[in-house]
């Protein structure tokens, strides 16, 4: 039985095996979550995105975590750079990050509210789209454990809780 939780919390702080990065398709790491990930996890995480990129969008690459207590930083593209995002490659984006975790055999996993910063899409409607893919995922059977969506803020925390509670 896995465990899905959502934590008002600096997702670079996590002791989980795998944590997202809403990214874009170039993998440069910019402000928000990108550049959390950057500062915390030093130059390594840059090195290594700088190597994988580009990807297309809603697709994942996985680098190391550097100086997070984390082992793995999967990069997900939820936009091209400064551009908007879309409930499609939110959706696509989660799932793929659930399937390089699988890869990678994480048994915890942190999520982000994907989309929300930069590429402008709605709270609420991110939150449901993700919580929908981390169950569709679970119920296919999966060997993460634990999936914690680290987000910021009352408004993010309600959002996600909500969606879980549906």
């Amino acid at each position: 039985m896995s465990v899905i939780e959502v934590l008002d919390t600096d997702i670079t702080a996590l002791a989980v095996d795998a944590i997202a990065n809403a990214a874009n398709t170039q993998l440069q790491h910019g402000g928000g979550v990108a550049g959390a990930i950057r500062r915390a996890g030093g130059p390594a995480v840059v090195e290594e995105s700088r190597a994988k990129a580009p990807i297309g969008l809603g697709e994942a690459v996985e680098t190391t975590a550097g100086d997070m207590p984390a082992r793995w930083v999967i990069h997900a593209a939820t936009m091209e750079l400064g551009g908007p995002t879309s409930a499609d490659v939110i959706r696509r984006a989660t799932a793929s990050t659930l399937r390089r975790a699988e890869e990678l055999s994480a048994r915890s996993l942190a999520l982000v509210a994907f989309g929300t910063g930069v590429g402008g899409f709605p709270l609420e409607d991110a939150a449901r789209i993700e919580v929908e893919e981390v169950r569709r995922h679970l119920d296919a059977g999966s060997g993460i454990e634990r999936v914690v969506f680290a987000v910021h803020g009352e408004a993010a925390r309600a959002a996600f809780a909500a969606a879980l509670a549906q």
